[in-house]
């Protein structure tokens, strides 16, 4: 697959690496940042998608994640989704592969410095609403601000089987952003407790073409 991710957000909470844990399959474990696991929910829009060179119809479309950040044995570290909600139905098909897709009412606006997003799963599912204010663009990334943005593999099981799935994009252009409001029952959907912290914000226009390769099986 081929796509553009753009009008991106991140917002991310850390967790004791051992609540991430207990939620990981075993072929994995939580990946960390001077001792903290991480959490991020990262609405965006998907733009100019292809799947083996063939545009899809209706190729523009919202997507919203909330991942996790995750090391294998002997391998690359990469991602591990804990949900995932859009708008295509064709993007069910990954679910094959046990990555956690679901149909969702997602928006995804941008209004000057300001962005709004919401969604919620099915009819009665989860659901967030997110104002973000985008505030200063960052020159250098710090290391935890690539560590939390520029992950080149995602991780998903299927049949007991683990893949990997390798991503190929340019670093992030990215700013620091502010919540100016934020109601959501993802995390707790996702058997995640309450955060202890107030979440750090990034925001972007995108990259892209960003290119999924072949999921491969690893263990």
């Amino acid at each position: 697959m081929s796509v553009y991710w753009t009008r991106q957000a991140f917002v991310h909470w850390p967790y004791p690496p051992p609540v991430i844990q207990s939620l990981l399959p075993p072929q994995l474990e939580a990946d960390v940042f001077e001792g903290q696991a991480w959490v991020s929910m990262t609405p965006f829009l998907m733009s100019r998608t292809r799947v083996l060179g063939v545009p899809m119809p209706w190729g523009t479309f919202p997507e919203t994640n909330l991942r996790t950040y995750v090391r294998r044995r002997g391998g690359p570290s990469g991602l591990w989704f804990l949900a995932l909600e859009v708008t295509h139905p064709a993007m069910l098909t990954a679910r094959l592969l046990g990555v956690p897709y679901s149909l969702g009412h997602l928006v995804a606006e941008q209004h000057g410095g300001t962005r709004y997003y919401a969604g919620r799963r099915g009819r009665r599912g989860p659901r967030y609403e997110l104002e973000v204010r985008t505030d200063e663009r960052i020159r250098v990334a710090r290391p935890l601000d690539s560590w939390l943005t520029d992950r080149f593999h995602a991780y998903s099981v299927s049949a007991g089987a683990l893949w990997r799935t390798p991503v190929v994009h340019e670093p992030w252009p990215l700013s620091t952003g502010a919540v100016v409001r934020m109601e959501e029952s993802l995390l707790s959907a996702a058997g995640l407790p309450e955060p202890a912290d107030s979440p750090r914000v990034h925001l972007s226009p995108g990259v892209g073409p960003v290119r999924l390769g072949f999921p491969r099986r690893v263990a």
